[in-house]
C-alpha cells in the first residue's frame, strides 16, 4: 500500500522523491511526510503497547490538548517567554501532568477493572474541558523561538520532530524487544489470568503501558502546539487517536491483544500520512480523506477477522495437495 501511494505521487508530481538542502536543512515531500507524521507516530508507538495488552486509549487526543495548553499558559505567564529555562519548565510540567493522567487511566483499568474503552473515554470527554479551563476558552498564542523549534525547528539538517519520534521509537524498541518486557506485555494481552498465575505482574504492566502512552501523547501535543505556536483546546490532537489506532492496526498488531509490531506501526503511520499527502497532491478534496481512511480500516479489520483467517486456512489446505501433486508429477 505504501509503495502504491508513493508511485501515485511520483506520477502526479515527478519531483515527489527529490530532497533539497537549503541553509543546511533538508526539504522535500518525503521530509514533509516525516515531519507531519511524527506526532501521530509517537502516539501510535504508545498505542501499540496498550493494544498489545488487549486495551485501547481514546484519551490521547485530549492529553495532547492538555499538555499544549499547560505549556503555553506557563510560557505566557513568564516574564521571559523566549528563555530556554522557561520553555524547559513548561515542557516538564506538561509531561508530569500527562504522566499523572496516564496513571489515572492505568488505575481505572488495572485496579478498578473498568473496560479500557470506557476508562479512557472518561478522560477523552473530560480532557477537552480541562484544556478549555486552562486556556479559559481562548487560543493562547505564544512568541517563543525555543518553544517553536520543538515543532518546526531543525537539528543536523533534520526536523527536530522527526528526531524526537526516532528517539522514542528506538527506546521503545530496545526496551520491548531487547528485554523480556515485550514478551510480558504479549503474555498479558494473550491471557491476563494465565500470565498472573505464571507470576507476571499484570497490574504493574498495565500502569506502565498507559503511562507511557500518555507520555507519548504529551510529547506529540507539545510538537503540535509548538508547530502552531498556539494552544487550541478544541482542535489540538483532534481525532489523532483514530489515526494512531489505524496506524497500529495497519501495522499488523492484533486488536485482540498479544501480537504487536513496532516496525509495522511505523509503516502504518507512513501509510496514513502518505495517504493524506496523496489526497492533496492528486487534487482530491481533503474532506474525502476520512472516506479513504474508513476504507482502509474496513479492509484491515476484514483481513484480521476470524472468518477471513479460517477461509484462508481452508483455501491453503485445499491448495496444498494440488501443489504437491504438480510438484511430484
Amino acid at each position: 500500500m505504501l509503495v502504491v501511494l508513493v508511485v501515485i505521487n511520483v506520477i502526479a508530481f515527478p519531483g515527489f522523491l527529490s530532497i533539497t538542502v537549503k541553509d543546511g536543512h533538508l526539504f522535500g515531500s518525503i521530509i514533509d511526510i516525516l515531519r507531519n507524521g511524527a506526532p501521530m507516530l509517537i502516539i501510535a508507538i504508545g498505542m501499540t503497547l496498550v493494544i498489545a495488552t488487549r486495551g485501547i486509549d481514546l484519551s490521547v487526543g485530549a492529553v495532547c490538548a492538555i499538555s499544549g495548553a499547560v505549556a503555553c499558559s506557563i510560557i505566557l505567564g513568564s516574564s521571559d517567554p523566549g528563555s530556554i529555562t522557561t520553555v524547559a519548565t513548561a515542557v516538564a510540567v506538561a509531561v508530569v501532568i500527562a504522566l499523572v493522567l496516564g496513571l489515572w487511566n492505568g488505575f481505572l483499568v488495572s485496579v478498578i477493572g473498568i473496560q479500557p474503552i470506557i476508562a479512557t473515554l472518561v478522560l477523552m470527554t473530560a480532557g477537552r474541558g480541562i484544556a478549555m479551563l486552562i486556556t479559559e476558552g481562548q487560543i493562547l498564542t505564544v512568541n517563543s523561538p525555543p518553544f517553536k523549534a520543538i515543532g518546526s525547528g531543525f537539528a543536523l539538517g533534520v526536523p527536530i520532530a522527526v528526531l524526537i519520534a526516532a528517539v522514542i521509537f528506538a527506546v521503545a524498541a530496545l526496551l520491548t524487544r531487547r528485554t523480556a518486557l515485550g514478551m510480558l506485555i504479549e503474555a498479558v494481552g494473550i491471557n491476563p489470568e494465565a500470565s498472573r498465575q505464571a507470576g507476571v505482574r499484570a497490574r504493574g504492566l498495565l500502569f506502565a503501558v498507559y503511562t507511557f502512552c500518555a507520555l507519548c501523547a504529551a510529547i506529540a501535543g507539545l510538537i503540535l502546539t509548538a508547530n502552531q505556536t498556539a494552544a487550541d483546546a478544541n482542535n489540538t490532537g483532534l481525532f489523532i487517536e483514530l489515526d494512531a489506532i489505524l496506524a497500529v492496526v495497519i501495522g499488523g498488531t492484533s486488536l485482540a491483544g498479544g501480537r504487536y509490531s513496532l516496525v509495522g506501526t511505523l509503516v502504518g503511520a507512513l501509510v496514513i500520512q502518505t495517504l493524506v499527502t496523496t489526497v492533496y497532491t492528486v487534487g482530491i478534496s481533503p474532506i474525502v480523506t476520512m472516506v479513504f481512511k474508513a476504507a482502509v480500516v474496513t479492509a484491515v479489520c476484514l483481513l484480521q477477522s476470524p472468518a477471513t483467517t479460517a477461509a484462508i486456512g481452508r483455501w491453503r489446505r485445499r491448495l496444498a495437495p494440488r501443489v504437491a501433486v504438480e510438484v511430484a508429477s
